[in-house]
């Protein structure tokens, strides 16, 4: 059984690390420095700041889009005779006989109970009336509440079959699963490389387009992925560490696999990342990955003098480096430098 030797002083729930105690207690303390300056409201995190910055473009973007379709239908309603109803019409959303007699005046979806057209509505209205009485934050359906509750309880009921691993929702356990059977079913269409998730797949494509929709309030610096505008501002605005390692004592600007998670296992020796053709285990996925061109042959770096390819870059770099490769010494000797 998993020890937990850190218990909260206000409600006694104890964890494993003095890390996830921390960051319970601001449940208790209510503290929120972190200010948005468009809406006024606060956060007790930075990275829960940003994430709401972001909403605020993309509600932005919905609306502009939505604006857009319904002057599109408005002027095709204009021109467009008016026909009688097919007892046929919308069959697949609505089982033969119910009565569709409420009509969403935003988008014209149907509904048979006025009920289910009022919580359609919220979509475009955006309303919001089911609120976390722990932090206040605001959702436009229950469901929605209730998954977010997990981040105060702590509750993961969601466990992966193979390893063990627990999650809050189930979502996060299918883009897991890849972990274990290295499926890439997302693929660039630029390029074709291959990625699990289909969000590693959005940030790749920031590669090929150049976009950088995340910008530091503070100093305009963008970013091509939401963790970088955040491990940005934690480190170089405010130089915040609220993660501390409880072996060795050592901060961190998150608790995630980035930082602190990833850094404990130094002191633990957890290696969960196994490779599925030899059994060799690693302690980081990257560490992993790199392990695997072992079997599969691929080499990714190449040299730009001499077309060499290479499977990892401190072979190239000493490839360029050495007298024998094209090294300084090597071009110089054949009247390329």
């Amino acid at each position: 059984m998993e020890q937990r030797p850190f218990p909260c002083p206000h409600c006694g729930k104890q964890f494993s690390t003095s890390t996830n105690l921390k960051v319970h207690q601001s449940v208790h303390t209510g503290e929120k420095r972190f200010h948005c300056s468009k809406c006024g409201k606060n956060f007790s995190f930075l990275s829960n700041l940003i994430r709401h910055q972001a909403l605020h473009t993309r509600e932005n973007q919905v609306l502009k889009s939505r604006l857009r379709l319904l002057e599109v239908r408005s002027g095709e309603q204009a021109h467009r005779e008016p026909t009688p109803p097919s007892a046929s019409s919308d069959s697949r959303s609505f089982p033969r006989g119910t009565q569709r007699a409420f009509s969403c005046q935003q988008c014209g979806r149907q509904f048979s109970t006025s009920r289910d057209l009022a919580v359609h509505q919220r979509c475009h209205g955006g309303e919001r009336i089911y609120h976390c009485h722990l932090c206040k934050k605001p959702f436009i359906h229950p469901h929605q509440l209730k998954t977010h509750q997990r981040v105060h309880t702590g509750e993961k009921p969601f466990s992966c079959a193979q390893c063990g691993k627990r999650f809050s929702q189930s979502s996060h356990i299918k883009r897991h699963m890849s972990v274990h059977t290295g499926e890439k079913r997302y693929s660039c269409g630029l390029c074709g490389k291959r990625f699990s998730q289909a969000c590693s797949l959005k940030v790749h494509q920031a590669v090929h387009t150049g976009e950088r929709p995340y910008s530091c309030t503070k100093c305009g610096k963008s970013f091509s992925v939401l963790g970088n505008l955040v491990r940005h501002q934690s480190r170089v605005h405010t130089g915040e560490r609220p993660y501390t390692c409880p072996h060795c004592g050592k901060g961190f600007a998150f608790s995630g696999l980035s930082n602190l998670e990833a850094h404990e296992r130094v002191h633990t020796g957890e290696k969960p990342f196994r490779c599925d053709t030899c059994g060799k285990r690693f302690s980081e996925a990257g560490n992993l990955k790199k392990h695997q061109r072992v079997h599969t042959g691929e080499k990714p770096f190449s040299c730009q003098q001499c077309g060499k390819s290479f499977a990892w870059i401190c072979n190239l770099r000493t490839h360029q480096q050495s007298a024998t490769g094209c090294g300084p010494q090597a071009r110089g000797g054949l009247g390329l430098g």
